[in-house]
């Protein structure tokens, strides 16, 4: 993948302190969509996404929480049951919904 090159990724966090669970959420609402309140998305190049990675790096104790970065598939199918499928704004580019 070309550097600039801007692909959709997952974000998903585990984190174990309240004050860092909060620093990590607010940081990732400045950089992505809420998918779900662990779970972002967004759209960026490899160099934004190691951005974020390494100010997430930053941010946890990695002995006690796990954060996850996801390269998703360029033909996407999504799948959602209830009542928000996908996030205003949110665009997965080559993505057939089944909802």
């Amino acid at each position: 993948m070309a550097l600039n090159a801007r692909r959709s990724w997952l974000i998903a966090y585990d984190i174990a302190d309240p004050g860092r669970l909060n620093r990590v959420h607010r940081y990732l609402k400045g950089e992505a969509v809420p998918i779900q309140y662990s779970i972002f998305a967004t759209n960026a190049s490899a160099n934004g996404i190691r951005r974020v990675h390494d100010a997430l790096a930053m941010q946890i104790d990695p002995r006690r929480d796990d954060v996850r970065i996801y390269l998703l598939p360029q033909s996407l199918d999504i799948s959602g049951i209830g009542s928000s499928f996908l996030p205003e704004g949110l665009l997965l580019p080559n993505h057939a919904s089944l909802a």
